[in-house]
């Protein structure tokens, strides 16, 4: 295990490095780095370090989330409330019409084979998209119109929904019945989620101000692992309370920091989001090797220009949805297309689900992965580049 974590670190670093030399975004080098030392190609990293693979991949993703409320301006996020709510629902639900239109013709699957390959493709990717727009933020680009507060709360909700339609369309696929009160569950998980969050950050403020007022100080780098604590409990909740209560562990965490940010001391909530920004310096590659590694790119060969040619039409719906969210909101041209292209990355949901129509035994599984692979494979680095390249030119940066 030990070596396999050396090479994550080392030749994830090594690959990123290069990839920012050639003004490519490092991510790009991280999943390659996956891809060649995964099971699927060079075969290098330890079995063990492959099973918890899904969990390393989702405490990586709670690092940077954590990041992501220290860093978000709740005052911001009120002024985009409504398109902020649309997006949550609206792009996925755009591109998934899109393959049930269209992949029956271009890949010879049945309608509910078509709608069961839309939900795993759906979803946006956090991993991808979180990191930037806490990055823009920090930077001022875009956060006089709240924009990357509107996408990053936007793609936090996405997956909930994108997999709560996973679950019924497979569930029909095998021979079932769609379950109306998943859908339901959507807007409860979502409430429940902020709720719980917010409840923990207030009890964690409480918890610091007092043992301040006893003289019992305590360290910021204790608050880190303490805050981190909860932050994996939370989580932890949604897993525990399923099939009984629906509780968004993801949301949870981002109000959980958003709470604690308000009611700390400015320099205190600035000391705690530097302290996840370099835990997060190692999350990343963690999160992104991994990603790669549970990639098999040898599907990617049964894909096909008609699997290529299905991901950029059902993009294309993606992009009238965002459209469609961002409508009367003020935002110049530019702006909203720099949305479109943040809406574009597929990566984590992907990696975790794509193989569960093959495994569930489905028809269609070998396709479904084998798209689920190319969108990967081609909207990941695609969607990192073009946000890299286009924020500084679509974006007002706010002078403070």
């Amino acid at each position: 295990m030990l070596t396999s974590l050396s090479l994550i670190f080392l030749v994830g670093l090594s690959m990123g490095a290069i990839c920012q030399r050639l003004k490519l975004p490092e991510i790009i080098g991280m999943l390659i780095t996956g891809i060649v030392l995964g099971p699927y190609v060079l075969d290098l990293l330890d079995p063990s370090i492959l099973s918890i693979s899904a969990d390393l991949r989702k405490m990586a993703l709670i690092i940077i989330l954590l990041k992501a409320g220290f860093s978000l301006d709740l005052n911001d996020l009120k002024k985009v409330g409504r398109p902020a709510i649309l997006l949550s629902f609206v792009p996925a639900s755009c591109e998934i019409l899109g393959y049930i239109l269209f992949a029956p013709m271009l890949l010879g699957i049945t309608r509910i084979e078509a709608a069961v390959m839309g939900a795993v493709l759906g979803a946006v990717s956090p991993a991808v998209v979180v990191p930037r727009m806490v990055s823009y933020m920090e930077n001022n680009y875009g956060t006089k119109k709240g924009i990357p507060q509107m996408i990053m709360a936007g793609a936090s909700c996405d997956d909930i929904f994108v997999i709560v339609l996973f679950t019924t369309f497979l569930s029909m696929a095998q021979g079932g019945t769609a379950n109306v009160m998943a859908f339901v569950n959507i807007p409860v998980s979502i409430i429940l989620g902020i709720l719980a969050g917010a409840l923990a950050g207030y009890g964690l403020y409480l918890f610091f101000e007092t043992a301040y007022a006893h003289k019992h100080y305590v360290r910021n780098s204790k608050k880190v692992i303490i805050v981190l604590g909860f932050a994996f409990l939370l989580v932890a909740l949604e897993t525990l309370l399923e099939g009984k209560v629906a509780v968004s562990g993801l949301l949870a965490v981002v109000s959980m920091a958003c709470v604690l940010k308000m009611k700390s001391i400015a320099f205190v909530s600035k000391r705690l989001s530097d302290k996840f920004g370099k835990l997060w310096l190692a999350a990343e590659v963690m999160l992104f090797v991994l990603v790669g590694a549970a990639v098999d790119i040898r599907y990617t060969l049964n894909a096909g220009i008609a699997a290529v040619v299905m991901i950029f039409l059902a993009l294309l719906f993606r992009a009238a949805g965002v459209l469609l969210c961002v409508i009367k909101t003020g935002l110049s041209w530019k702006e909203k297309l720099f949305c479109v292209i943040s809406y574009s990355p597929k990566a984590t949901v992907q990696a975790a689900i794509g193989s569960v129509p093959l495994a569930a035994g489905l028809a269609c599984g070998k396709i479904v992965l084998s798209v689920a692979v190319m969108a990967i494979v081609i909207t990941a680095p695609l969607g990192a580049f073009g946000m890299d390249a286009t924020c500084q030119k679509f974006l007002h940066k706010e002078r403070v």
